[in-house]
């Protein structure tokens, strides 16, 4: 009996310590931390993504997985398939056109974040660039069929400018406070250029988008945004004189000798190197020239300015708004929490220190006195910026790349501008034709 008291008190004893210990191991597996998983395609930012993602676990628990692909070729497909097999992480970005975005909402794969940027008196909403979250932004009646709302969040923005050389400026005997402003100032340097044997703008312009930057900029001052939209709506030939005078100006340009040798083939690494090491007055860049730059010559001292307006009728216009943004997966489990990382990370403080380690602009307004004086010039222009990503209309690809490859033929002097709006015209018509 004493045996069977014995064993009995055992295994009472046991049974309770197992039935105490299992509160205790319950209490430790909901302790275990929560992850959000950021998918990104920035190689430059890694370190600070990572340095950011310690902070922020150390602040709240909650471990930021950023996972990084590169280079963006491969990070777009790489979404895109994640989308097909329901399989998108927390927190991404989609790089494609404005349509594909949309494709993206209606699909069910991005949270519409209005209701939370509207949170105490829209203080998150207020705290960004209107331009930064126009992007991202749908708005009622919109062509594309998406529910009204804004569906990324910015996490910085980019404007594309020209940059000038001030210690060449110099060098011109020009003053170096007072760069052109006006198209023909801008030509009339075209000699002094010439006889100081310097070379004078140069950019990417192998890479045709950058052309259709720069044709757009001057296509909204000469004739203005409306009629920009009613040429891509098909109700304005690309044969209208104000579009063959937008033309004109890289013929102007070329003629001048403000354009370098050889830069219809040149890739924009190239314009960077050449700018960076003082061989060039100016360049057409965007404002992610600022980290480039300080990396190929940290001394070189140069300044920031609109494209020189061609035209008083109109202001001048410039690509710009987010440069990068990140959507939450409206399908995510960790959507809430994901919502308030991003919350977390485009506040004030964060965005102060991605500017100053990275060179990139913030998204977030606030900070502009905490970030150096060429980056602020870059920013104090995204007033100007427009981008055809927030048109709410697109044009045929091939009537781009007519346009663009046709502003190349005319910079080499193979056609007229007269000749590439005719061709341009042709393409557009026959583009329009197809969807009747």
């Amino acid at each position: 009996m004493r045996r069977l008291l014995f064993k009995f008190s055992i295994l009472f004893s046991v049974f309770c310590f197992l039935f105490s210990a299992l509160p205790g191991c319950a209490k430790k597996e909901g302790m275990a931390k929560k992850t959000i998983t950021v998918w990104h395609w920035m190689t430059d930012r890694e370190p600070a993504f990572q340095e950011l993602a310690s902070r922020y676990e150390a602040e709240t628990g909650i471990k930021i997985n950023f996972e990084l692909y590169a280079p963006s070729d491969a990070y777009s497909q790489k979404v895109r398939a994640a989308a097909q097999g329901a399989n998108l992480p927390d927190v991404f970005g989609i790089l494609d056109t404005k349509k594909d975005f949309a494709s993206f909402v209606k699909a069910g794969y991005v949270l519409n974040l209005a209701s939370y940027m509207q949170e105490n008196n829209n203080s998150w909403k207020n705290s960004f660039f209107d331009k930064a979250l126009a992007v991202s932004e749908f708005s009622e009646g919109n062509s594309y069929g998406v529910l009204p709302g804004i569906y990324g969040v910015p996490i910085d923005i980019m404007t594309i400018q020209m940059v000038y050389n001030k210690n060449l400026f110099k060098q011109l005997g020009l003053d170096s406070k007072k760069p052109p402003s006006t198209f023909q100032e801008l030509i009339d340097m075209g000699k002094l250029i010439k006889s100081a044997h310097l070379v004078g703008m140069v950019s990417g312009w192998g890479e045709v988008w950058m052309i259709d930057c720069f044709a757009n900029n001057y296509a909204f001052n000469i004739m203005g945004k409306d009629k920009v939209i009613a040429t891509i709506k098909g109700l304005v030939p690309y044969t209208d004189p104000d579009w063959i005078k937008v033309l004109g100006l890289f013929k102007d340009m070329q003629d001048a000798g403000i354009l370098s040798d050889g830069m219809i083939a040149m890739v924009n690494k190239t314009a960077e190197q050449l700018f960076a090491t003082e061989k060039s007055v100016f360049a057409f860049n965007g404002s992610w020239c600022v980290n480039v730059y300080k990396g190929m010559n940290p001394d070189l001292d140069y300044g920031v300015i609109l494209p020189p307006k061609a035209s008083e009728n109109f202001p001048m216009a410039i690509w710009g708004g987010a440069g990068s943004s990140f959507m939450v997966n409206a399908k995510s489990e960790n959507k809430e929490e994901a919502v308030k990382f991003l919350r977390w990370f485009t506040n004030s403080n964060q965005q102060a220190y991605l500017s100053e380690v990275t060179n990139n602009l913030p998204a977030n307004k606030e900070c502009l006195n905490k970030i150096p004086e060429v980056l602020a010039q870059f920013a104090k222009s995204i007033e100007y910026a427009t981008h055809p990503n927030v048109w709410d209309v697109s044009e045929f690809p091939t009537v781009i790349e007519a346009l663009d490859k046709g502003i190349q033929s005319i910079i080499i002097g193979e056609k007229t501008p007269q000749q590439v709006a005719f061709e341009v015209q042709k393409i557009k018509e026959r583009e329009l034709a197809k969807k009747r």
